[in-house]
């Protein structure tokens, strides 16, 4: 892959002016790709004062203008292919299936978002007061700071940056720090596509050193995060005492019902994929599945059959299914929330094991709630079966739960499974099919701990946008 070792700012690349060097690695042999000076704070403040004074004047651009740039964007992106794909493997531990994912989805944001500077409409309202016309207009929010997580890096960063610039806004990109080629491969697209300088800059430096600088920052109006509830909660109340909005996309702990009509053997397949899809690096994963009594044992037997046939291994393998952990410290995690989950008197009915930073998949079956695998959200390949007696114990499971992400239903009857959908607290949950979906014209997002603020099509432009009241009073009333 390439070697990103600037940072860049007002259409610049710069040498970062953090403290200490930072190095990519690549998780599946571990291998340094590069190292580089990470952003400090000065870097910050260059970054959103280039983007405030770009919003000036993209904000003036016409819609035509601004889709006429979206199209060069689409272009950039295909013309960098290969250099997408190399660094989601290679940096990100993507297998091929998941690389071909965040390319065609980047290309699918693009293009749903040609729509969105038509969708900045406004209204003219009625008033009681004599001579008095009041116009509602929708307006950019100004400057939008995104944070994105490593997991879908590509993905996860252009769902936010490319409805900010499409809807007149300009931005500031910081990546994750095991991933930040990613976040660069986007200031690559914007700089090969012609869009002025300023309008995306990407800097790359520790949460801990300009995380929080990042978002109280005075500039950005609206902080985009995408990753862990229990950074999202402290990005949330750092946003509050600055009176900023926030879109927040944290953790789930989804579940998949299986009743006792379900087709067993498509449910398992599905099963297997919504679990281990990305090593179970998803926020959509299916962490827990919960099974009515009469089909437990089968579905148990077809759920380890399914797993069974995945390829663990070298992401460049175009067989492997399940790729590296992210890094060391996410492999112990994993390990731990393993060992307490065996210690708490789950039944081991598909043994994993860790080779450097592949795991392979563990089923556990007799889970309940409470038990570390099911009450956490894993972020690994580990899933969890838990038994229910009937339809209402399996709902009650479901929603046993701080998060509420996404989930799934089985079943042959369709009508059932919608009604028993709409009673799962969740943003976002699917009948015959797995938990891991996203389409850029549909909403996404989730409820509870899972966040707040919805993504994709119109709801991402009214997150991304505001109203401003115009008023004019065609005669005088004083």
């Amino acid at each position: 892959m390439k070697k990103y070792d600037r940072q860049y700012i007002n259409g610049e690349w710069k040498v970062g002016r953090g403290t200490k060097e930072l190095s990519n690695y690549n998780p599946y042999n571990e291998k340094l790709l590069y190292s580089y000076k990470p952003a400090g704070v000065d870097d910050i403040n260059e970054a959103y004062a280039a983007a405030e004074k770009a919003q000036t004047e993209w904000a003036k651009t016409t819609p035509a203008q601004k889709i006429g740039m979206l199209e060069k964007l689409v272009s950039a992106i295909a013309d960098m292919r290969d250099d997408v794909y190399a660094c989601l493997m290679e940096e990100g531990g993507s297998v091929k299936p998941k690389a071909d994912f965040e390319f065609y989805t980047s290309m699918d944001i693009v293009k749903e978002a040609m729509s969105f500077p038509m969708m900045m409409e406004g209204k003219i309202i009625p008033s009681n007061i004599p001579g008095k016309e009041n116009y509602i207009y929708k307006i950019p929010k100004g400057v939008i700071g995104v944070i994105a997580p490593w997991n879908v890096p590509l993905v996860l960063a252009m769902r936010s940056v490319i409805p900010a610039i499409a809807t007149g806004n300009a931005v500031v990109l910081k990546p994750a720090t095991d991933t930040p080629g990613s976040a660069f491969l986007i200031a690559e697209f914007f700089e090969k596509a012609g869009f002025p300088a300023g309008l995306l800059n990407v800097i790359a430096g520790r949460g801990s050193e300009i995380g929080d600088a990042f978002v109280s920052h005075p500039t950005p109006s609206l902080i985009s995060f995408t990753g862990s509830t229990e950074v999202g909660r402290h990005i949330g109340e750092i946003a509050s005492g600055w009176i900023k909005d926030v879109s927040l996309e944290l953790g789930g702990n989804n579940a998949m019902i299986v009743l006792e009509d379900a087709d067993i053997e498509r449910a398992a397949a599905a099963a297997a994929f919504g679990a281990f899809f990305n090593s179970g690096q998803v926020c959509m994963a299916l962490n827990r599945i919960v099974v009515l009594e009469k089909v437990y044992d089968a579905f148990m037997d077809a759920f380890i059959a399914a797993t069974k046939t995945l390829k663990v291994g070298d992401p460049s393998d175009l067989e492997t299914f399940i790729g590296p952990i992210i890094n060391r410290s996410q492999v112990a995690s994993v390990e731990k929330l393993v060992r307490e989950t065996v210690m708490a008197g789950a039944t081991v009915v598909l043994k994993g094991k860790t080779e450097g930073n592949l795991i392979y998949p563990w089923i556990f079956a007799d889970v309940t709630n409470d038990m570390p695998a099911a009450a956490n959200e894993v972020f690994g390949p580990v899933c969890c079966l838990i038994k229910a007696k009937d339809e209402q114990e399996a709902i009650d499971i479901a929603n046993d739960s701080e998060h509420g992400l996404s989930g799934s239903v089985f079943t042959r009857d369709l009508y059932r499974g919608m009604r028993v959908a709409r009673q799962i607290k969740t943003g976002m949950i699917h009948v015959n099919d797995q938990s891991i979906n996203d389409e850029p014209q549909v909403m996404f997002g989730g409820e509870k701990a899972s966040g707040v603020g919805r993504f994709n099509a119109q709801w991402v432009v009214n997150k991304f946008t505001t109203e401003q009241w115009v008023s004019v009073q065609t005669q005088y009333r004083f």
